[in-house]
């Protein structure tokens, strides 16, 4: 049960994340109390007047205190700095099977996009239990993804593709804040996330106006912007083929490898001649101001779903 004085624990994150919290409250709470217990117990004993022996302390007593008191305090910080970093990367990578869902942030609203193709503005319905993966970028200015009752909190940064998991533990609505200020209404920028039980959320899911996915919006900008010329299998221009690219290490002409994830392909996109692939020339064009953040995702997500036709080659 929570306190008035505390937020709800409403995800897996937020159980470690408040015990790393509560015991730097402890640990900074018992070291003001042994401080200013001694500071007022010196200025006690040795005030002015009293009896108390002002001697110089043993040199083995002083010595052995020095040593105790440094290595009590360095292995509290390597043991505090050992928890709290394991936590931090753990949170870092996805599970596999997590739900993705796309976040577009603009001044002032959250988009996001289910994978059937529902939409929603400054809500999201997620299920209980399921990992979920988000992958957010941002229109125009820095934005900072904040769940206070999931503790995660993620910048959204325009040009580049931010992500972030997290999976609910507690049924209910809890708000969804930006926490970066991006203008005049930054303070309006505001959603709620609804965490619904499975078999409750593939319902809603289903009553959702119908609309083509991300991978199938992707297929379509694939045509339409010309990438199909070049890039697909019938095509005789001589450009990298695109299935099976997404997630293998990828040669580049300057002896560079990289891995073609969602960051390398929306480089290729919008700096084509930074990383050219091996045995290729540098004749792809820039779409950098042709393409807006939602369609970069749709092309990439279509690029994503070309790794399992790849696998099959």
């Amino acid at each position: 049960m929570n306190s008035p004085f505390s937020l709800p624990e409403a995800s897996t994150h937020a159980v470690t994340v408040d015990r790393i919290f509560y015991l730097l409250l402890v640990l900074s709470g018992a070291t003001v109390v042994l401080v200013f217990g001694l500071i007022l117990l010196f200025a006690v004993r040795y005030r002015r007047g009293s009896s108390a022996k002002r001697g110089p302390m043993p040199e083995f007593l002083r010595r052995e205190f020095e040593i105790g008191w440094t290595l009590a305090t360095l292995l509290s910080f390597v043991f505090l700095f050992w928890w709290a970093g394991s936590a931090d990367l753990s949170s870092l990578a996805a599970p596999a099977g997590s739900l993705e869902i796309h976040v577009v942030a603009k001044q002032w609203m959250w988009k996001t996009q289910h994978p059937s193709g529902a939409r929603e503005i400054n809500a999201l319905h997620v299920p209980l239990g399921q990992p979920v993966h988000l992958l957010m970028s941002s229109q125009d200015v820095i934005h900072s993804f904040f769940v206070p009752a999931f503790r995660v909190k993620q910048d959204v940064v325009p040009g580049r593709e931010t992500d972030i998991w997290f999976q609910a533990s507690k049924l209910g609505v809890f708000p969804l804040l930006c926490a970066e200020y991006c203008g005049t209404d930054h303070s309006v920028m505001r959603g709620k996330i609804t965490v619904m039980r499975p078999e409750d959320y593939a319902r809603w899911l289903v009553q959702q106006p119908e609309g083509d996915d991300l991978a199938h919006e992707g297929a379509k900008l694939f045509v339409s912007q010309g990438c199909s010329g070049c890039h697909a299998g019938s095509s005789n221009v001589h450009a990298p083929r695109l299935a099976g690219i997404y997630g293998r290490m990828v040669q580049l002409s300057d002896g560079r490898t990289v891995k073609a994830d969602d960051g390398y392909i929306r480089d290729s996109i919008l700096q084509p001649k930074r990383d050219v692939v091996a045995g290729y020339d540098a004749i792809m064009p820039s779409f950098k101001g042709l393409l807006d953040d939602g369609e970069l995702q749709s092309l990439t997500a279509y690029i994503r779903s070309l790794a399992e036709e790849g696998s099959h080659d």
